[in-house]
C-alpha cells in the first residue's frame, strides 16, 4: 500500500463529492458572498487551483533538486492575493473553474502516488525560512484543503 493512501482518499472523496456541489452553486453564492479574506468562491476555488500546482511543481522538484530548496512561495507574503487578482477567477466561467479545480487536484493524487520514498526527508525553504519536508507537506495538504472547503460551506449558509 502507497504510505499516502489514505491522504489520496480523503482528497479523491472529497473531490467526487464537491464537484456537484459546486456545480450546483447561483451566480450569487459564487461571485458575491465573501470570506474574512474578502474572497469569493470562486476565488477560493482559484486559491486551490493555484495550491495544488505549486505543491505538484514543489513535489516534482523536491524529487530531484538539491535540498533544501530555494522555491518560489506563493502562498506567504500576500502573494497568493496577487495570483488570485492576476489570474482573474472572479471573472473566470465558473463551470471551467470547477473542472479545473477537480482535475487538477486529481492529478496533484496522481503525482503524490507516484513519490520516490527515498526523496520524504528532502526540504524546501519557505518565504519564511521554514525547512518544510516533501513527506510533511503532503501530509498537510489535506488539510489546507478542508480548510478551503470549510470556507466554502460557511460562505453557502451565510443569509
Amino acid at each position: 500500500m502507497n504510505l499516502f493512501e489514505p491522504i489520496i482518499q480523503e482528497l479523491l472523496s472529497l473531490i467526487e463529492e464537491w464537484e456537484a456541489k459546486l456545480s450546483a452553486l447561483s451566480i450569487h453564492v459564487i461571485t458575491e458572498r465573501r470570506n474574512s479574506q474578502n474572497r469569493t468562491v470562486k476565488q477560493i476555488i482559484g486559491h486551490m487551483v493555484d495550491s495544488a500546482s505549486n505543491n505538484t511543481h514543489r513535489i516534482i522538484h523536491l524529487q530531484y533538486q538539491q535540498s533544501p530548496l530555494i522555491f518560489p512561495d506563493y502562498a506567504n507574503l500576500g502573494n497568493n492575493d496577487r495570483w488570485i487578482a492576476i489570474q482573474n477567477y472572479q471573472g473566470e466561467e465558473w463551470n471551467s473553474l470547477v473542472q479545473l479545480w477537480k482535475y487538477i487536484n486529481l492529478h496533484f493524487c496522481h503525482v503524490v502516488q507516484n513519490i520516490n520514498t527515498e526523496k520524504l526527508e528532502n526540504e524546501w525553504l519557505s518565504a519564511l525560512s521554514e525547512k518544510i519536508t516533501l513527506k510533511t507537506m503532503v501530509v498537510d495538504f489535506p488539510r489546507h484543503f478542508r480548510l478551503h472547503i470549510d470556507e466554502i460551506n460557511e460562505l453557502i449558509n451565510k443569509t
